[in-house]
C-alpha cells in the first residue's frame, strides 16, 4: 500500500475578536416541520460547543421522532473555508459550505441528486430556519423547517 501524500486538510484558528459562530453556542429546544410529515410537529434538543482549542464547533442534535435522525455536525474553517460536515446514525456523512453573518446562518451542499441548503435567522434567543431540497440542482422544494429556542448559554447549561 503506497502511503498518502497529498498534505493534510489544515484546520485554521482564529485570532482576536468574538468569533462569528459565537451565536451558535448553548443549548437549544428545536421545533420542526417536515413536508413529509404533514399535521406534525418534531421536537427536539440541540447542543453546540467548542472542541476545546476553539478551532471546531460541535452540535448534537436529537429529535423525538423516529423519522428524523439525530445528528452530529464538526464545523470549522478548512483551507480557508468554512465547511459542515453532518453525520447520522444511518451512516450518512454529507459536507456544507456554511456562512454565518450578523443575523444569519446559512449552510449549501450541492450533492447532485439530493442538494440542500437551509437559512436560518438568528437573534439572541431563537434561530427560525427553512431548509430545500432538490434533486435536479435546479427546481427546490421545501425541507425541515426548525425552530430553535434558546434553554442554555455556552458553559451554563439549563437547570431544567
Amino acid at each position: 500500500m503506497q502511503p498518502h501524500t497529498e498534505p493534510p486538510t489544515q484546520p485554521q484558528r482564529r485570532s482576536g475578536g468574538p468569533h462569528p459562530w459565537g451565536p451558535l453556542l448553548g443549548e437549544w429546544s428545536i421545533e420542526g416541520t417536515h413536508p413529509g410529515l404533514p399535521g406534525t410537529v418534531v421536537h427536539g434538543h440541540a447542543v453546540f460547543e467548542w472542541l476545546p482549542d476553539q478551532a471546531f464547533l460541535i452540535q448534537r442534535s436529537h429529535y423525538d421522532h423516529p423519522e428524523i435522525p439525530d445528528g452530529l455536525t464538526v464545523t470549522g474553517i478548512l483551507d480557508g473555508k468554512p465547511v459542515m460536515h453532518y453525520f447520522d446514525p444511518r451512516g450518512v456523512h454529507r459536507v456544507f459550505e456554511v456562512e454565518i453573518t450578523a443575523g444569519t446562518w446559512r449552510y449549501r451542499n450541492d450533492t447532485p441528486g439530493f442538494s440542500q441548503r437551509f437559512t436560518g435567522t438568528l437573534s439572541p434567543d431563537t434561530i427560525v430556519g427553512h431548509g430545500e431540497l432538490s434533486r435536479d440542482g435546479v427546481t427546490w422544494d421545501d425541507d425541515l423547517d426548525l425552530t430553535y429556542r434558546r434553554i442554555g448559554r455556552a458553559g451554563r447549561p439549563s437547570t431544567a
